[in-house]
């Protein structure tokens, strides 16, 4: 994808511009205009790779998606053509909306940038097209969604047509039962969970903020704009430490495909003036996800964003996921409804958390702690709360990073007796350069974890309960990347386990005679060619199968943890107790 010069004087660090923004969309969306059928109201793109919705629907998803991208780019000539579409997709070409089906995921696309665009593209049909198209959208008010981010379509479609004064009553009512829904999932500090259970990811920006924020905004509703814009500012300050020095965001949770749909809370927030960001923050971090994926092989030669991260990769793919489900990148084009003197578009950009300096951040919501490095411009995320319905891995490890992938032979895992399962996570709280959480392996056997890091080094802890003596114990560290180091040395309870070929460090060991076992391990992930040896920079002790003291180098006292069993309930549901006191921040 070819985009103007780089304006260094005004954008020395990413280089891009408001014209960058603008040239990558008519770029992508230029790409998929041959793919449009004669009406233009369905978008097959190339690809063998069909979602389990179908042809029919997968060209629905086309439509939608590019449609949301012409209606932030906001180009009459192409808004033109997408007209054409929508009278003949709403004439009985698209398929109807029902429950928990697909189309109703594209019609809230559709309604937002009807609604973004009024003027330009609605108010220029014809009646009967108008009718049409409200007729088959007003489907959605009814239909029922996952219970997960799904809730925020009909909130979407409620909105535009209560806007234009169809089905009004019938709007509100999907309106606020969508809001209302959502609510449940709401855990505080700015973070949702994506339906029942612990499911944290990039969910939360894109979709549990982005939907009912713009609703709020495009109302005009001052006390929901408070409410959900209030959130968001909250959220974008755990959220902007989710990037690399490099611009990529965090390589965890589903969807991935979406790319640099991480841009848009970023750009939401300065929207709307809910953002702790700075301008010139806003702008380094978004067009750095944008120019990440961009300068790596995400667009083919083509134009078109392929079905993966940076190229095709179908290990990041869903069954939902069609050739046109990238398009959800879309998203990340939000920053475009900004006007060209915004300050964001006119501030000279400013580093981001990861470029400012080494940082051990607890985010207590999800019970994360977000661990970034300024010299290589790593973020690593130990995930002690963050979890999917079923054994996902990229949910279910301990730790994800903004370099590597999750790999097939379970990097940053613990498996008792080959067993690498890690269900019913329990957060057992965050803090100061530590997090700790308990997951189960299978019936009566539990792990309880526990990582203290500074600068790049971690140390892992881990007690195993509920097996019998001399069951093999395996941990794993990271899966290292190209010009990175990844490095994990034994400290207690564990003895070198290489694995050939895998690209993944491990350790195991064997469970003792008592009622648990300590595993500790010093862990590094890092893009520094010669690194301090670990033993130098941090040193560990402990005491019977209960007590770790953790000593940094040049640190003052050491700091205590102890494992103890919870309150009433008894081993194997076993907490971790920081220097002795109670959890920091239990989630």
């Amino acid at each position: 994808m070819h985009l103007p010069p780089a304006d260094r004087t005004r954008s020395p660090r990413t280089g891009y511009t408001r014209a960058h923004w603008e040239a990558a969309a008519d770029a992508l969306l230029a790409a998929v205009e041959p793919y449009a059928t004669e009406d233009r109201a369905l978008y097959h793109l190339p690809g063998d790779h069909e979602s389990w919705s179908g042809r029919l629907s997968d060209g629905l998803e086309g439509y939608a998606r590019t449609l949301l991208l012409a209606a932030f780019r906001r180009d009459e000539n192409t808004l033109g053509r997408y007209a054409e579409g929508l009278a003949a997709g709403a004439s009985g070409v698209w398929p109807r909306i029902g429950d928990r089906a697909q189309p109703l995921v594209e019609a809230a696309s559709i309604a937002l940038a009807l609604r973004l665009t009024r003027p330009l593209l609605w108010d220029r049909l014809d009646e009967p097209v108008r009718e049409r198209a409200a007729a088959w959208l007003a489907d959605a008010l009814t239909a029922e969604p996952w219970p997960c981010n799904w809730e925020l379509f009909p909130v979407t479609v409620g909105g535009f047509l209560r806007e234009i004064g169809y089905e009004t009553a019938a709007s509100g009512k999907a309106i606020d039962r969508g809001l209302e829904r959502i609510e449940q999932w709401y855990v505080g500090d700015g973070w949702y969970a994506d339906g029942p259970g612990r499911a944290f990811d990039h969910y939360n920006g894109w979709a549990m903020h982005l939907y009912p924020v713009l609703h709020a905004w495009l109302a005009g509703d001052a006390d929901l704009l408070d409410r959900y814009g209030g959130r968001l500012e909250r959220h974008l300050a755990d959220y902007a430490r989710l990037f690399g020095g490099d611009g990529a965001p965090m390589h965890q949770g589903r969807s991935l495909t979406y790319r640099f749909a991480t841009a848009a809370p970023l750009w939401l927030g300065a929207l709307t003036g809910r953002t702790p960001l700075s301008p010139g923050q806003t702008r380094r971090l978004a067009s750095g996800a944008l120019k990440y994926f961009l300068d790596r092989g995400a667009v083919d030669a083509r134009g078109l964003l392929s079905l993966g991260w940076l190229g095709p990769d179908e290990s990041v793919l869903q069954g939902y996921s069609g050739p046109a489900s990238p398009y959800w990148a879309s998203k990340g084009f939000v920053g475009l409804l900004l006007p060209a003197d915004h300050e964001v578009w006119t501030a000279v950009e400013e580093p981001g958390p990861a470029e400012r300096g080494d940082a051990v951040t607890p985010i207590g919501a999800p019970n994360w702690l977000v661990q970034s490095t300024r010299s290589d411009g790593l973020v690593r995320l130990h995930n002690h709360g963050s979890e999917d319905a079923r054994y996902d891995p990229y949910y279910t490890r301990l730790a994800y990073s903004t370099a590597t992938r999750p790999s097939a032979s379970y990097d940053n895992s613990v498996l008792v007796d080959g067993d690498p399962s890690r269900t019913d996570i329990v957060p057992l709280g965050v803090g100061d350069g530590w997090a700790a959480s308990r997951h189960t392996v299978r019936d009566g056997v539990t792990v309880t974890s526990l990582v203290v890091a500074e600068g790049a080094v971690e140390v892992r802890v881990h007690r195993v309960v509920g097996v019998a003596a001399n069951t093999t114990v395996r941990i794993t560290g990271w899966a290292a990347g190209e010009g990175l180091r990844a490095e994990l040395a034994p400290v207690v309870g564990l003895s070198e386990d290489p694995v050939g070929g895998s690209g993944v460090t491990g350790l195991s060991g064997v469970t003792g005679e008592s009622e648990g076992t300590l595993f500790v391990a010093l862990v590094r992930l890092t893009g520094e060619p010669d690194p301090r040896p670990l033993t130098d920079v941090v040193s560990v002790e402990t005491h019977g199968d209960r007590e770790v003291n953790v000593r940094w180098a040049g640190g003052a006292e050491p700091r205590t943890f102890r494992f103890t069993a919870a309150d009433g309930e008894g081993p194997p549901n076993w907490v971790v107790l920081p220097d002795g006191g109670p959890p920091e921040s239990p989630a």
